[in-house]
């Protein structure tokens, strides 16, 4: 595990003005048990900034208690059929 000097930030968005509430899962906090909560701004954009380790990292935006996509070309990986989860290379 990396010290908190090798550690990035890394600010994660998503524009969803009509979402209600928007969540992360990914395997930086235990999909199984923990979602981080996103800020929402008042332009409807849902932002968050994480400090990870190097390295590669899947994760899942949920809009509203619905899994959902992030948006635009991000890199995507299989977690079972039909289940994609979005990467990011810190």
């Amino acid at each position: 595990m990396a010290d908190r000097q090798d550690k990035k930030k890394v600010t994660f968005k998503l524009r969803e003005p009509s979402a209600h509430e928007v969540l992360m899962a990914g395997s930086f906090c235990d999909r199984s048990k923990t979602t981080r909560p996103l800020k929402r701004c008042k332009d409807g954009t849902w932002w968050t900034t994480l400090r990870l380790d190097p390295g590669i990292h899947e994760y899942r935006i949920i809009v509203t208690g619905i899994g959902g996509d992030e948006p635009g070309p991000a890199t995507r990986s299989a977690d079972r059929p039909g289940i994609f989860n979005c990467v990011v290379w810190v």
